[in-house]
């Protein structure tokens, strides 16, 4: 198994948590461009989930992986941000995403309406999030790279 199947298999497990929980979530991120063929190679796990199920994900996920301490960036005024490693993977969980742009806070909450599709992962449903999102995201983010991979 390569690094991207180890990974994929962690994004089975946790997809199969979380629905068996009810928790409202998605993909996003570079795993998000990498199921999309938009890029042949992820770092991590990238999780938007809704606010209201913030907790029942943390409860969820710490039975399988560890939780690292708060780690804040001043470029974002997210709401709840989780950095967990399961099986040596290093897995996002964002809540109330906010990024900060030329000082101003644009708000980016994640809902339902924001899953684009599912997909199946190792025999897991996977939810998605629009591209078109990750494109106004990363266009916030000031990562051009990332907006010119969306494009193409």
């Amino acid at each position: 198994m390569n690094e991207q199947e180890r990974k994929l298999s962690v994004l089975a497990e946790i997809a199969k948590i979380l629905n068996d929980a009810g928790v409202t979530w998605a993909v996003g991120g570079s795993l998000l461009l990498y199921l999309h063929q938009k890029t042949i190679t992820f770092h991590d796990i990238d999780i938007m989930v809704c606010e209201k199920d913030a907790e029942k994900l943390k409860k969820a996920l710490l039975a399988i992986g560890t939780l690292a301490p708060p780690n804040t960036n001043a470029q974002y005024k997210t709401r709840c941000f989780y950095e967990f490693t399961i099986r040596g993977v290093e897995v996002d969980v964002i809540a109330g995403f906010v990024i900060m742009h030329d000082g101003q806070a644009h708000n980016c909450p994640f809902g339902p309406a924001q899953i684009a599709e599912y997909r199946i992962v190792d025999g897991a449903r996977v939810p998605l999030q629009y591209l078109a999102d990750w494109k106004r995201y990363y266009t916030l983010m000031g990562r051009t790279e990332k907006v010119k991979m969306i494009e193409s």
